[in-house]
């Protein structure tokens, strides 16, 4: 079974010496990679002790960088704690880029054919 970290727990690792991250509602000991990460330390020592998923999707992690995240896991984040943690979702989906896609495709199409109907039709009708 897996380990559930409380609140406190994150809490108390979120220093250069001891970094929990939390991310999707999974907890990581990052400590080991904070001197790797190619953003520099600043950028997870701001979001110690609180839910980074946001900021881990903003982003835009490689594949590459999500590969690392498994051996790093301590465990599963409370589900009713303190904090509560973002409705995210899942990471790689690209469900929100997908949905942005399908709107922006959606209106490619629907405004060129209105102004062409609407040609036609003044064309057809007016003159």
């Amino acid at each position: 079974m897996a380990k559930v970290i409380t609140y406190e727990e994150l809490k108390a690792h979120s220093t250069k010496d001891s970094l929990y991250a939390l991310i999707h509602g999974e907890v990581y000991d990052v400590t080991k990679f904070i001197d790797e990460h190619p953003g520099g330390d600043d950028v997870i020592l701001a979001e110690a002790g609180k839910d980074a998923t946001q900021a881990f999707e903003d982003v835009g992690h490689s594949d590459e960088a999500r590969d690392l995240l498994p051996p790093l896991l301590v465990g599963s984040f409370e589900k009713d704690g303190a904090l509560k943690i973002s409705d995210t979702k899942t990471p790689g989906s690209g469900a929100s880029v997908s949905d942005a896609v399908e709107q922006g495709s959606n209106l490619m199409y629907f405004i060129p054919l209105t102004l062409l109907g609407a040609y036609f039709a003044w064309r057809f009708y007016g003159a």
